[in-house]
């Protein structure tokens, strides 16, 4: 309490001191009566109510769950003020926990026993486990005009009910049990369905589903649904539009006359006529749906209703919150600037540029009021996020063994800061040292994506990587650097144009290793020119669900470029991901490859460390790493220099972040160059999990190997690996 005695008598300062003794939790009523002294001077006389303190905590009825695993569940502890809001709170986590274990029929009461005379009270949960339940089946009736697959209730991730059949991986998935709170939402999620169908007066009702129990330990769940007629969208009018014709504004607004009146897609179109509006900067236009049920056509009429606004442009940027990213950095992604007509379209997608960047957390980009008529300012507030790593640890694959590593990298790097710890350009730097059982790596890059403030981006890298699973006749060891540029060309397709310089040294060749592979030890140098054209429309890089990926790689080394090997490659990489049944949930990726590299002039024979090969955890996972292609007189796979490859996985999604996954793989390498006759194709089949480790993507699969040789087709091969294949 801030009340002294002699000091003032304040009724502010009483009542902030009642609120502070009860939030110390110890008092059940608090009142502060005054006692006249004389006509200046009161006492005062705080009556206070204490709450009872916990004795201890029972349990009643738990035979299947002992009471040290639910005091985990509670917050009520022994000592503590007696709470009876908390104790009722507990008591539905006690319910919820036998729920998810399976006890559906559970039932959880408290009680409280309180001794006046110690100012103690126990607290009692008596619990009615019941039979632990599993779910049989999930049956609908009265769906006429809907699948019950569509609606849910299967063992897999299709339909819209999150409440599952149990099945084999339940145990993992958590599914398979009844939860009154999911229930309850997927009852939710049943309407709306119905309701995007056209169904607007679909009825599912809590009281209308049957619980039956065919054993005391499975359930089966019968869903009544009473349907209604499905409503058609009928007329489509516009009210208040001056600036822009009804006609025109029609063609914006894609639901037409007689197709199913589908709610969202009628907000879509709300949105869709405000951007219209504000793509030219009529920015506080305001457009309202109006639903108008016909009675003669037994369709729903609707009606936009428009508020049109003034015209805007842009005054100013304003910015707020980079603490330590440099403004330049931010406008330059911005495609509005002051003067530009105000484009609501634009501002999105300024928005969606430096949400892109990743060096923030938060985006909001608005328009600001200002005093100026027919001006707004763009406010742009952000919340930085973290850009720089430091990493390191050990890993193990199945190609490269046991390994450490540490790592370091800033995605706002700023190489002349040295007062902001080198961050706030937008550069990008990166260092990495690796070092393994069968392996070695050190990679230094860094680029910088404004080169002179224009979309043109400057980078190297530095390298020197060893290696001894390439072959069991030889190990290798690649020293280079790259420099490149980078440039968006046209819509979503940028080039990079590069220049390689590697030596590359064969060393530990063994005495019984071909004439073909000994004739290389020592150094070799590849001096190359690369071009790449590039699209990527994946909405995530890791756990892609919808988009493509194709990239066309073309090389040229040797010749006017100098180098002892003189080779040109073309190679095409592409993959596609689709969601399956309108969830993101089920994934099928497919993946084409194909390439051709050929020698030239001084070159005789294509070194066999610029030849294409396949098999491993990245290509064809039934087969070891490079065991697939053309082989040496002593059977050492020696590369060839064509090569097509397919691969198609499924993966669904068990428990995030845990996916699992079935694939199939197909590819041929050939030793003449142009040669894509895939008569000697190697395929196979597997399965494997898609899981985080330590923030990184791993895989792990089995392969098992369908159509090979004797040389290649040693056996089933389990990979795990780091990354992504596409």
């Amino acid at each position: 309490m801030q009340v002294r005695d002699g000091g003032d008598l304040d009724d502010t300062m009483l009542d902030r001191d009642i609120r502070s003794l009860y939030k110390t939790g110890l008092f059940e009523f608090i009142e502060i009566k005054r006692e006249a002294v004389d006509g200046k001077t009161f006492n005062l006389v705080v009556e206070v109510t204490a709450k009872f303190r916990v004795l201890a905590i029972r349990y009643e009825g738990n035979k299947k769950v002992k009471g040290t695993r639910l005091e985990k569940e509670i917050k009520t502890k022994p000592n503590t003020a007696l709470d009876e809001r908390q104790v009722k709170e507990d008591s539905e986590k006690i319910r919820e926990y036998y729920q998810k274990s399976g006890y559906n029929q559970v039932s959880v009461t408290y009680a409280v026993e309180r001794d006046r005379a110690s100012g103690f009270g126990t607290v009692i949960f008596k619990i009615k486990e019941g039979n632990k339940v599993k779910i049989a089946a999930i049956q609908f009736i009265g769906n006429q005009h809907v699948k019950s697959k569509a609606l849910g209730g299967g063992t897999f991730t299709s339909g819209v009910m999150e409440t599952k059949k149990w099945w084999i991986f339940s145990w993992l998935t958590g599914s398979g049990r009844f939860k009154d709170d999911e229930f309850d939402d997927d009852l939710e999620k049943l309407r709306d369905y119905y309701r995007e169908h056209g169904y607007l007066d679909v009825e599912i009702l809590q009281e209308n589903v049957i619980f039956a129990y065919p054993s005391p330990e499975k359930l089966v769940l019968t869903i009544n649904i009473s349907e209604g007629r499905q409503y058609r969208l009928g007329d489509i009018a516009f009210k208040g539009n001056k600036l822009f014709t009804s006609s025109l504004l029609k063609r914006v607004a894609r639901q037409k006359s007689g197709v199913v009146f589908v709610p969202s897609k009628l907000d879509k179109d709300v949105e869709r006529l405000e951007d219209f509006y504000g793509k030219d900067g009529y920015l506080d236009t305001r457009v309202r749906l109006v639903r108008k049920p016909n009675v003669n056509t037994g369709n729903i009429d609707v009606e936009y209703t428009i508020q049109e606004s003034e015209k805007f442009n842009v005054e100013s940027i304003v910015i707020e919150g980079n603490s330590k990213t440099k403004s330049t950095v931010i406008v330059r992604e911005l495609v509005l600037g002051p003067g530009d007509v105000f484009s609501t379209v634009l501002m999105k997608i300024s928005k969606l540029r430096l949400e892109n960047t990743r060096f923030f957390e938060d985006v909001n980009v608005t328009p600001q009021e200002t005093n100026i008529p027919g001006r707004r300012n763009m406010r742009i507030a952000l919340k930085e996020g973290r850009t720089g790593n430091l990493t390191f640890g050990a890993g193990f694959s199945s190609l490269e063994r046991a390994t450490i590593f540490a790592e370091v990298s800033q995605s706002n790097f700023d190489i002349f800061n040295r007062r902001s710890l080198f961050q706030g350009d937008g550069q990008k730097f990166r260092l990495r040292m690796q070092l393994g059982s069968r392996s070695s790596e050190v990679v230094l890059s860094f680029e910088e994506p404004w080169l002179f403030q224009k979309q043109l981006a400057l980078g190297f890298s530095i390298f020197r990587t060893s290696s001894d699973y390439n072959s069991s006749y030889y190990s290798q060891i690649e020293t280079g650097g790259e420099v490149y540029l980078r440039k968006r060309l046209f819509e979503l397709v940028e080039g990079k144009l590069s220049y390689t310089y590697q030596i590359i040294d064969i060393k530990d060749v063994s005495s019984s290793a071909s004439s073909y592979i000994r004739a290389l030890e020592g150094s070799n140098t590849v001096s190359k020119v690369g071009f790449q054209l590039l699209r990527d429309t994946r909405d995530k890089i890791i756990n892609t669900t919808s988009g493509n990926r194709v990239e066309i790689n073309t090389d040229l080394a040797g010749g006017p470029f100098g180098g002892s090997d003189n080779f040109y490659r073309f190679e095409f990489r592409g993959s596609q991901f689709f969601p399956l049944f309108e969830t993101q949930a089920q994934v099928l990726s497919l993946i084409a490859r194909a390439g051709v590299v050929q020698n030239f002039g001084s070159t005789k024979r294509l070194p066999y460390y610029d030849a294409f090969y396949l098999g491993g955890p990245y290509t064809l996972r039934g087969y070891e790493y490079r065991e697939v292609g053309p082989r040496d007189d002593f059977g050492e796979p020696i590369g060839g220099k064509s090569y097509g490859f397919f691969s198609a996985e499924y993966s669904i999604d068990i428990v995030s972040p845990i996916r699992f996954a079935i694939f199939y793989d197909a590819g041929f390498v050939n030793k003449g160059a142009y040669d894509f006759n895939p008569v000697a194709y190697n395929d196979n089949f597997g399965f494997g999990l898609r899981l985080f480790v330590a923030g990184a993507p791993l895989s792990l699969d089995f392969g098992i190997p369908i159509t090979g040789n004797t040389l290649n087709k040693k056996g089933n091969q389990f990979n795990f690996s780091f990354g992504t294949r596409f």
